[in-house]
């Protein structure tokens, strides 16, 4: 199981000192060596960038013929000092995706290695900005969309899970995890019928989907409002992404502090261990083929909601 992992995340993060090396010490030491750091400081301040490659038995790093699944855990920080003390709602992505990585680590040591490789990328900043936003305050953080997207998102990611915390709004009220209908080079497509069963075999209950716009697959920065980041990585990459959003009942603020529900990630990591080892046998679509060649030949491309758009003055 998954718990342990999860709670050694939560409390390496929950650290007023914690940064990347920190956090890529402990993977060296559960034997992954692919493990990278970058560090990006701007006058908002400072975060750390981590991608951590998990290798599969026929991976393409080997030249293997098994894909890529990329899990990038999606927020603005982890905590929010001085402003708050304490690791804040906002890091629900970070600890999951990080706890993900460490599961994968332990099973590779003990021989149940996944066959497709696996691409973990989060950012660690323990003094992110607090932003206003409706019905609560976000978490921002001290780089851009753009700079996140860049640090990670791969080209070597043939699908991506974006786990996020997404309790700010009244769109979900239900307690747990959602997943987001798959959205590829501007298009919505309908929700994959495999991560819904693989969903309803982890939590044992039926399968959520969260509610998305269009206005929530385009970039940040164009002025139009957006429930969340969860869906930015889409706007990079013409892989198909899940977003993969950890839910509460009531609308609670990203820089809330004693907000994160263990149960809740724990099941979020869950699935996006077993969407991985499906994904890797080829056994998890996240969408039809056909059927988005068929969308295109019918409408055209949509690539221009992955751009910042028309500039009307």
């Amino acid at each position: 199981m998954t718990w342990l992992a999860t709670l050694k995340a939560l409390d390496l993060l929950d650290d007023a000192h914690v940064n990347g090396e920190v956090v890529a010490s402990l993977f060296k030491e559960e034997g992954l060596e692919g493990v990278e750091v970058i560090r990006i400081s701007t006058e908002e301040g400072a975060t750390d960038f981590i991608r951590i490659y998990v290798p599969g038995s026929s991976g393409k790093r080997k030249g293997g013929p098994s894909q890529t699944l990329g899990i990038i855990g999606r927020l603005g920080g982890v905590g929010a000092r001085p402003q708050r003390t304490g690791l804040v709602s906002d890091a629900d992505g970070a600890v999951a995706a990080l706890a993900v990585a460490l599961k994968l680590a332990r099973m590779r040591a003990r021989d149940d290695q996944l066959p497709g490789d696996v691409i973990i990328a989060t950012h660690i900043c323990p003094r992110a900005p607090v932003i206003p936003h409706e019905p609560v305050p976000f978490m921002g953080a001290p780089v851009d969309m753009a700079t996140m997207n860049q640090h990670e998102v791969s080209p070597d990611m043939d699908a991506v899970l974006s786990l996020d915390t997404t309790k700010g709004n009244r769109i979900i009220n239900r307690r747990g995890f959602a997943i987001t209908p798959t959205v590829k080079e501007g298009y919505i497509l309908r929700v994959s019928e495999d991560l819904l069963d693989l969903m309803q075999v982890v939590t044992g209950q039926l399968p959520t989907a969260l509610a998305i716009t269009i206005q929530d697959i385009t970039p940040y920065g164009n002025g139009l409002y957006h429930l969340n980041s969860i869906l930015q990585p889409a706007t990079a990459t013409s892989a198909p992404v899940v977003g993969v959003a950890i839910t509460t009942e009531t609308a609670v603020a990203g820089s809330a502090t004693g907000a994160s529900h263990l149960d809740d990630i724990e099941s979020a990591v869950r699935f996006a261990i077993e969407v991985a080892k499906a994904f890797g046998l080829g056994q998890c679509s996240f969408y039809d083929q056909d059927e988005f060649k068929l969308l295109v030949d019918l409408y055209g491309p949509m690539n221009h909601l992955q751009t910042p758009g028309k500039s009307f003055s």
